[in-house]
């Protein structure tokens, strides 16, 4: 079974999405800088499972909305042990990959598809580092 590890949302305005999951929600955010895509990586369990919490709390993350990049919306991000074996399981599966791969570095492998219904999902093969 592969879990949901991570999730996305995209944004316009970087301070404007970090200040309202932090105000309401009491995330926190890590501005990852222009090296990084202007990805802001949010936090939003001390620990994997706390008192009240459900087990498995996953953390998270803001992109900037790119007109060159497809189907800018919510998504969950899944890790897989194979990404070039996942995306041929997508396609099999009736679902669309979203592009290649792309080396997030100390990360790993990441590539986005659409499903049967066009949920925008991504997928994630961990770097040996993590």
């Amino acid at each position: 079974m592969d879990p949901v590890v991570h999730f996305e949302l995209p944004y316009d305005n970087p301070n404007r999405i970090a200040t309202f999951y932090e105000s309401v929600f009491g995330w926190k955010a890590q501005f990852l800088g222009e090296q990084m895509g202007d990805y802001i990586l949010v936090t939003t369990a001390e620990a994997d499972v706390k008192p009240g919490a459900p087990a498995g709390a996953i953390d998270g993350g803001f992109y900037r909305n790119n007109p060159d990049w497809p189907a800018h919306y919510p998504s969950v991000v899944i890790a897989v042990e194979d990404i070039l074996s996942s995306m041929a399981k997508v396609a099999r599966a009736g679902g669309k990959v979203l592009g290649e791969p792309m080396t997030i570095p100390g990360v790993g492998q990441y590539v986005s598809f659409l499903d049967t219904e066009g949920n925008r999902i991504s997928m994630l093969q961990p770097s040996a580092e993590m």
